[in-house]
């Protein structure tokens, strides 16, 4: 796949996934740092590694198909896997500051 093609479909998965939220908490899925891995091959399947704030977590069941929904809508990209990880578990460092200042940690 050509690079700049890459660029594009990477920018608009990463603008994708900032349209799930979670519910819980005023910030999306990217922002608070619950996306571990995005791998595209070059058919433009998509292979995603995501965790979620706490393994009890209300949507666990919900959210993955949230995130193949949104990132299967991305122009291009033919078959989406979603998996969700616990390992490394999530911490509110992993959060970028735009989602620390949406929590009010900032």
């Amino acid at each position: 796949m050509p690079p700049d093609e890459l660029a594009r479909l990477t920018d608009d998965i990463v603008a994708a996934l900032k349209t799930v939220y979670d519910p819980e908490i005023p910030a999306d899925i990217y922002e608070l740092g619950l996306i571990y891995k995005i791998d595209i091959d070059d058919d433009r399947n998509v292979d995603i590694d995501m965790t979620l704030t706490a393994p009890g977590c209300p949507v666990a069941g919900e959210m993955p198909g949230w995130v193949e929904n949104a990132v299967g809508s991305v122009e291009g990209i033919q078959v989406v896997k979603v998996e969700l990880v616990f390992d490394p578990p999530w911490t509110p460092e992993r959060m970028s500051e735009e989602a620390q200042v949406a929590v009010g940690w900032f």
